[in-house]
């Protein structure tokens, strides 16, 4: 599956480098009754209130841009402070977890779904990239937002071998509609890269190889700052 190009939010941010034509769709997909649409490129973002105690993340994303590139040169970085929403979800044992849990550390944030065929394609890549760099500064949140069959992601998992990553899971789907309300996700996958403070660094719209050197050295180079 292709994922077309989008506009990034504001003048000074870099641009999607997908291929493909701006606006085409990825398609719609029936979730529980409800329709998410994977469309990439079309309506303009909605802005959060800046934080400008987030001012420090623009400055570390201004900083790793240059490495923006390769398999990661869809990487869009932060130009404005921005606070990301404290987005609730459950763990593997069902307990409420929010993105504030995770502060002290960097995290990337990823939203992902059986029924999302790119999703899928990139979840070996982020399970690698856990088992290079996670640890006690730094963590891959995979959260699936699966509405129906609650069995079926971890079956999923289970299968394609990926065991690094811990499980995640909001069959509301409420965190995608938490980050879409902040113009963070307009389609399937969306991964966000976010500070130790919950600021925002950097957002993808679409898969990546984040396995691969480009990612990783990306990655290293926020988490050295």
């Amino acid at each position: 599956m292709t994922v077309t190009p989008r506009q990034s939010p504001s003048e000074g941010r870099r641009r999607m480098a997908f291929p493909g034509v701006l606006g085409a769709l990825l398609g719609l997909v029936l979730v529980g009754g409800a329709v998410v649409g994977a469309v990439y490129g079309i309506g303009p973002f909605k802005r959060n209130a800046t934080d400008g105690a987030c001012a420090p993340a623009v400055g570390l994303a201004q900083r790793i841009a240059p490495l923006a590139h390769g398999e990661v040169a869809a990487f869009a970085v932060a130009d404005q402070p921005l606070r990301l929403p404290d987005l609730a979800f459950r763990d593997a044992s069902n307990k409420e977890r929010h993105l504030s849990d995770w502060r002290g550390r960097t995290v990337l944030v990823n939203l992902w779904a059986t029924w999302c065929v790119p999703c899928r394609k990139e979840m070996p890549a982020l399970d690698a990239l856990q088992g290079k760099l996670g640890g006690e500064s730094f963590e891959v949140v995979a959260v699936n937002i699966d509405t129906r069959d609650p069995d079926k992601p971890r079956a999923w998992l289970k299968d394609a071998g990926i065991n690094r990553l811990g499980y995640y899971t909001d069959p509301s789907a409420k965190v995608f509609q938490d980050l879409k309300i902040i113009g963070r996700a307009t389609g399937m996958p969306t991964t966000l890269l976010v500070d130790a403070d919950g600021c925002e660094v950097g957002t993808v719209a679409g898969p990546a190889e984040w396995a691969s050197e480009d990612a990783v050295k990306l990655v290293t180079a926020a988490l050295a700052q």
